[in-house]
Parts: structure tokens; C-alpha cells; sequence
């Protein structure tokens, strides 16, 4: 009877001894994992414009310029790709970052599409709104700076005045002359004749309009307060 007492007492030991790793597997916390962080896509650096040294270029400020190089500084720790442009007429070098050409708009050389559409331009119709000459200045001003090569022509074409026309004022002169110079230097580089022989191709274009429309044409518009 003491021998089966004693059996009984080890396996219940036992029972006990193997159920004890199975509590503490139960007890055990789950692993919780920390969510991963989702990787941002890296992006992309801007593509540096297609501009080459010794190419001509529009810078819209300014006109008709060629980038003498492409340098490179450093600026507060950081380096700086440089394009060196110069404007041998007005005797100005100036630097523009590459990655901000596009933003400012500078580009390359009308084609000779746009130059013919620009000379073709300059035989229509002057049109001229009725509006005070300040705000009109400041119209002609922005089309000038603009860059684009057909509205600078619109410029010229509206501020010519032949011999049989009324005489322009001091400031309308000025627009003009600016105008046709800007013109008539893209026009040069374009074509690849000196500066004097493009302003007599946009003078004689100015010249062919029809004879009967010697006074400018006025667009109905309001007057300005």
C-alpha cells in the first residue's frame, strides 16, 4: 500500500514538472513588432537644361546673350553650376544658376519658322487700344521682356511710324527702339547676318504694309480711368 502511495506521489510530480514550461510558453507576451517605415521614393533631380558653352541664348531681361561657360562655385557649403552668360552690347556678364534657367526663362534660338512668323508679324495691321499711354507702356514693356520673339515683332509693328505718319513721342521712341533692337538681334543670330542687315529686313517688312492702312487700326476699348 506505501509503494503505491509512493507511485502516486511521483506522478503527480511529474504531471506537475511537465506542465510547468507549458505556463510559462502561455505566459510569455506576444512580440509585437513595430511598423515599418514606408520609404519615400527619392526624387529625382532637375534635369539641367540643354544649353551648351559658346551656344546663343534668350535670356527674356535682356535679350540675345552667349554663355561663355559653365562654371561651378561653391556657395555656404554647397556647390553651384553656373551658367556664364554675356551680353557683349551692353558689355554685362551674367550668371545664372542651371537649375533655374528654365524657371526664368531662358531658351534657346528661335528656329527659322518662328522668325519668318514674326517678320510676317510686322505686315499686318497695327492694332492699338484706346487706353492711356501708361498702361499701354506697360503692356508694350512686358512684351518685350517677355522673350518671345512674335510678341516683341507685335511691339515693333505697333510702335512704327512711317514719314507720312505722325511723329512718336520721346517715350514711344524709346519702346520702339528697344523693341526693334531686341528683334532685329535675335533675327541676326538666327539667320547669321550682322546686326544693320537684320534691322533693314525688319524695316522692310514694316514698310511692305498695304498702302492703305497707313494709320494704326484703334481696338475698341474702354478708357482707362
Amino acid at each position: 500500500m506505501a509503494a503505491a502511495k509512493n507511485r502516486a506521489e511521483k506522478a503527480r510530480k511529474a504531471d506537475t514538472v511537465k506542465a510547468a514550461p507549458k505556463q510559462a510558453a502561455e505566459a510569455k507576451p506576444a512580440k509585437v513588432e513595430a511598423p515599418k517605415a514606408k520609404a519615400e521614393p527619392a526624387k529625382p533631380a532637375a534635369p539641367r537644361p540643354n544649353f551648351k558653352a559658346k551656344e546663343f541664348v534668350v535670356y527674356p531681361a535682356h535679350g540675345v546673350g552667349q554663355i561663355l561657360e559653365i562654371e561651378e562655385q561653391e556657395v555656404a557649403g554647397h556647390r553651384l553650376e553656373l551658367f556664364v552668360i554675356n551680353f557683349d552690347k551692353e558689355k554685362m556678364t551674367l550668371r545664372v544658376p542651371t537649375n533655374k534657367a528654365t524657371a526664368v526663362g531662358m531658351r534657346k534660338l528661335s528656329d527659322a519658322g518662328v522668325v519668318d512668323s514674326a517678320i510676317e508679324t510686322l505686315r499686318g495691321r497695327a492694332r492699338i487700344k484706346r487706353t492711356m499711354w501708361s498702361r499701354r507702356a506697360q503692356e508694350y514693356e512686358a512684351k518685350i521682356n517677355s522673350g518671345d520673339l512674335i510678341s516683341i515683332a507685335e511691339v515693333v509693328r505697333d510702335l512704327y511710324r512711317s514719314d507720312r505718319q505722325p511723329e512718336q513721342s520721346y517715350s514711344e521712341r524709346q519702346l520702339y527702339e528697344a523693341a526693334l533692337d531686341r528683334m532685329a538681334r535675335e533675327v541676326a543670330a538666327v539667320e547669321r547676318i550682322g546686326e544693320d542687315a537684320a534691322i533693314e529686313r525688319v524695316e522692310e517688312a514694316l514698310q511692305g504694309t498695304p498702302k492703305g492702312e497707313k494709320t494704326p487700326k484703334t481696338d475698341e476699348a474702354s478708357e482707362a480711368a
